[in-house]
């Protein structure tokens, strides 16, 4: 039986290509540990997607608003992607962890650099990759929810990801080929002793 509480209670960024799977790994571990993690949510200026919801997914904002919060130093990181800005707010993950609960941040390449060079937060990083571009492409159109220039931008994307992770930045590197096993990969390394 795994503890409740991992022994590094340090931030876990999650990252990995639009459609690997980060999602539902995350979910499964909320699952298996109810009260112990909490997931960052993000700001964005896109549109919400069927079922989603404001605060729950996102914080659902304006350009003009998001434009006023970075030179404020609202965010741990911020990105510009698909057309789109996303952002990750001090004041989510400061509440978070003062309720005790270890901070999930599922965030994209320039994120992770981001906060690797401004060490805004103590965190372990853990990425998620695809058997192959292929298997990423076929999830990606069976999601149903971009249009064609907007799956080969996000092929284009992946491809510069996965090279990223190439560079041993990460902690942890996890194929997703097969959920169950990338899933007890995932909580292996959540919860290994802290180093």
């Amino acid at each position: 039986m795994t503890p409740a509480l991992p022994p590094d209670r340090r931030s876990i960024v999650i990252s990995g290509p639009s459609g690997v799977g980060k999602g539902t790994l995350i979910q499964k571990l909320f699952d298996a540990h109810p009260d112990t993690f909490a997931l960052s949510v993000s700001h964005t200026t896109r549109q919400p997607r069927t079922g989603e919801r404001e605060g729950t997914n996102y914080f659902y904002i304006s350009t003009t608003e998001f434009s006023t919060l970075i030179p404020q130093g609202s965010f741990v990181e911020h990105a510009y992607f698909s057309g789109n800005h996303y952002g990750t707010s001090k004041q989510t993950i400061a509440d978070q962890m003062a309720r005790g609960l270890v901070v999930v941040l599922d965030i994209e390449m320039d994120g992770v650099r981001q906060i690797q060079e401004n060490r805004a937060i103590d965190a372990r990083y853990v990425f998620i990759q695809p058997p192959s571009l292929e298997a990423l492409e076929a999830r990606l159109r069976s999601r149903g929810t971009e249009n064609e220039e907007q799956v080969q931008r996000r092929l284009a994307q992946a491809r510069a990801e996965m090279e990223f992770a190439k560079q041993g930045v990460h902690d942890k590197i996890i194929v997703n080929d097969d959920l169950e096993r990338a899933y007890q990969e995932l909580e292996g390394f959540v919860y290994r002793p802290a180093s």
